[in-house]
């Protein structure tokens, strides 16, 4: 029998990478936050946890001076994976407005960050200042979950049950790891695993999407 076609369909676009940032940056970064973790300065939006931190979205707003520089660093990685997936040129994308929203998540040890996503926004970017070190008592401590949601409803049976890569349904876990950023789609529903490390697992969430000049986007 000759090969038989197939193709993968319905691809997520998905990276991680390093930034090029001063090394001292996240050292001095992160007391700065630790100090920002409120009450007055919790999302109200969420419930209160005392195991997860959910910062206002106002976070880029404030007076670290590398925040700026982090924020700038962000979203020219950002960026660049979106040009990456998309079918635009580089002089069609340089007419998009990027819109901005960054929020402090911390996750302390025996805390978790339930499973959402994010509304009125195309791409979530999440990036590590600090992170607990991997435990034996839990393989995927304080890791990001990306939710499969192509085959929910799929019935299984013997003959579907182990598709191979990259066709088999599963969740797909990053482990992260200071001064490294996740990027993906912000519809994507993702959580954080109990975290059963012994410090907190540090991260800046932004909220980003492109505005055309010819659209007009809804209010946050």
């Amino acid at each position: 029998m000759s090969a038989i076609p197939l193709q993968a369909l319905f691809a997520v676009p998905f990276a991680s990478i390093p930034l090029a940032l001063p090394p001292e940056l996240n050292s001095a970064l992160a007391p700065w936050l630790l100090e920002q973790a409120t009450d007055a300065n919790r999302d109200p939006a969420y419930p209160a946890d005392a195991l997860c931190f959910r910062g206002r979205e106002t976070l880029f707003q404030g007076g670290h001076p590398g925040l700026a520089t982090l924020r700038s660093e962000i979203l020219s990685a950002l960026c660049g994976v979106v040009m990456a997936a998309s079918r635009l040129s580089a002089s069609e994308f340089d007419k998009l407005a990027v819109q901005v929203r960054g929020r402090l998540l911390l996750v302390r040890p025996n805390g978790c960050l339930a499973a959402s996503n994010l509304p009125l926004a195309s791409w979530c970017a999440l990036y590590c200042v600090a992170a607990p070190a991997p435990t034996q008592e839990r393989a995927d401590s304080a890791m990001l979950r990306l939710y499969e949601a192509r085959m929910g409803g799929m019935f299984l049976d013997a003959s579907n049950a182990g598709l191979r890569p990259p066709f088999h349904p599963g969740h797909h876990l990053w482990r992260p790891v200071a001064g490294h950023l996740a990027v993906f789609p912000a519809a994507i529903m993702h959580e954080i695993a109990l975290n059963r490390g012994d410090r907190e697992l540090m991260l800046i969430q932004a909220r980003v999407r492109f505005a055309h000049p010819e659209q007009e986007l809804p209010a946050w």
